[in-house]
């Protein structure tokens, strides 16, 4: 199913790729193992971060439990805020200077996971907060050197944190997402259980599911890594680097399991061959994104969840408004890909494919309509709102819609067509609804 052609050679462009991978443990029980990784890693004074939703379940139990048999001495921070922003980041940045910890374990979704890699930073490099944060919000400026030793256990499937050097968070003096990304910030291990999903709402399983689709499908369109140009050394080469062969094969995996298993996974708790596969999915996902780059429903994505005003779905902390990220992102995926195929027809009629979709006759045409049809069939049968306006947004809201995508300039150079403001004003209009 590889597109070979993609990655033809051009006299400015680079004809390297590389590869960062986090040390990776899957399979129910795994967690009970942590123990074992924190003493090979020489860990001997850890924080556990987590929510208090997961603080509340038995996986914590499980975390220190395992820590207490190995002898490692722990402290717990379980003020970890869904959806972090900067004030989040920076509580929990203190909590860990002031701790003196050489080590750390995130137990939760992306949000946790982001909030410990942001945590570690700032505490092993302190510095202004904006320093680090992706231009043009913050100062971009790279992280010094590597980190303390960060295990990361996700218990959702989705964001693929886990395997990522990135940490997002809502800004909220401009009421808009964006992050930090450094290879740095990858998690030293990942200790993936796919028991600790059995007991997430069916909204939580399929955000996060069509939060995993959406890296793969972004990651296998976007612009192929030969046609970035060679950087004038190689630690210049940027993470986010876009699609290439190594890539692709997590993509079109991730593709697959997703297509087969987010329905079932969503509609029936009981499905532990569903819920196991997504969790494979996301991890696939991960590392797929994390080597190539997502590109403009993730742009979108960041100012549809900053400016959410009224919206809280179902299996979410309903003390604020929320729009929680795949969600967030899924609601924008149809239009955009309508809107990329033009560039690389074969790889969406591929996702599609891929995804389950029936149209196998369809046109290179088509590729684009065909996609996103099937994207927004799977988001009828998981109950995903109907584009930006289920989520509370009109025609009014677009133009600040619009800018905080547009600062997104991280994401959007890697999509395989340019973006401009007028075009994200037209892709969110075709966004408001779908059905």
């Amino acid at each position: 199913m590889k597109c070979c052609h993609y990655y033809e050679f051009t006299e400015q462009g680079d004809q390297v790729f590389s590869v960062d991978v986090a040390a990776i443990k899957f399979g129910p029980g795994s967690l009970a193992e942590l123990g074992s990784d924190a003493q090979e890693l020489g860990l001997k004074r850890i924080a556990i971060f987590t929510d208090r939703v997961v603080a509340a379940l038995p996986y914590l139990e499980t975390v220190t439990s395992a820590l207490r048999q190995a002898g490692i001495d722990f402290d717990v921070f379980s003020e970890v805020h869904v959806e972090p922003t900067d004030r989040s980041f920076k509580a929990a940045s203190l909590y860990a200077r002031e701790g003196r910890f050489d080590g750390y374990v995130s137990l939760g979704g992306g949000s946790v996971i982001d909030t410990c890699k942001a945590a570690n930073l700032y505490s092993t490099y302190p510095a202004d907060f904006e320093t680090y944060v992706n231009a043009p919000l913050g100062g971009a400026q790279p992280v010094p050197g590597p980190l303390r030793p960060h295990i990361a256990c996700p218990t959702t499937s989705g964001t693929g944190s886990e395997c990522t050097g990135i940490a997002v968070f809502d800004y909220l003096k401009l009421k808009v997402k964006t992050g930090i990304a450094s290879r740095h910030l990858r998690p030293a291990r990942a200790i993936i259980d796919p028991t600790t999903t059995y007991t997430l709402p069916a909204t939580v399983v399929a955000a996060s599911g069509f939060d995993v689709l959406s890296h793969a499908l972004e990651s296998f369109t976007a612009i192929p890594y030969t046609s970035r140009a060679r950087p004038k050394s190689p630690s210049l080469r940027p993470m986010s680097q876009g699609a290439n062969p190594y890539s692709d094969i997590g993509c079109e995996k991730a593709l697959q399991l997703t297509g087969k298993y987010l329905v079932r996974a969503t509609r029936d708790a009981g499905d532990r061959e569903a819920r196991d596969n997504m969790m494979l999915a996301a991890t696939l996902a991960g590392i797929a994104f994390g080597n190539s780059g997502v590109h403009i429903p993730h742009g979108m994505a960041y100012s549809v969840a900053g400016l959410v005003r009224n919206f809280q779905p179902p299996g979410y902390p309903d003390n604020e408004p929320i729009c929680p990220h795949g969600m967030s992102v899924i609601v924008n995926a149809p239009s955009a890909f309508r809107f990329t195929a033009p560039a690389c027809p074969e790889r969406h009629h591929i996702g599609a494919q891929l995804l389950g979709s029936e149209s196998l006759d369809a046109g290179a045409g088509e590729a684009g309509t065909v996609l996103a049809q099937r994207i927004i069939e799977m988001m009828q049968a998981t109950g995903m709102p109907n584009g930006i306006g289920g989520v509370g947004y009109s025609n009014a809201d677009i133009p600040n819609l619009v800018e905080g995508a547009y600062a997104q300039q991280r994401l959007l150079q890697q999509s395989p067509r340019e973006v401009s403001r007028e075009l994200l004003s037209q892709l969110y209009a075709g966004a408001l609804s779908y059905w």
